[in-house]
């Protein structure tokens, strides 16, 4: 399972924030593999993409950031899954 997570940096904290990321001071938890990450050209925050079949293992990484980042994760689905789903879905040719 993939997810999408957006974080934006808590005011007062980017070098908290650097110093972590940079310092590997928040492991990922045990089963979550990162598939990439990226950052907003202005600084403020950024996304990644995540693999697990584990929910609470991201529950547990948005726990680790979450006193220096506002963190949003979502579960989402890769987009032929969505066409199969919105092509049932309205009676529509895949």
């Amino acid at each position: 399972m993939k997810f999408v997570t957006t974080f934006t940096i808590r005011p007062g904290c980017h070098q908290e924030a650097v110093e972590r990321l940079l310092g590997g001071k928040a492991p990922l938890p045990a089963g979550v593999t990162l598939i990439g990450r990226w950052f907003k050209t202005d600084g403020s925050g950024g996304f990644s993409v995540y693999e697990t079949d584990d929910p609470s293992a991201m529950f547990a990484n948005a726990v680790l950031w979450s006193d220096v980042l506002e963190v949003q994760s979502s579960a989402v689905v890769e987009g032929a899954v969505a066409a199969s789903a919105l092509a049932a879905r309205y009676g529509m040719p895949k």
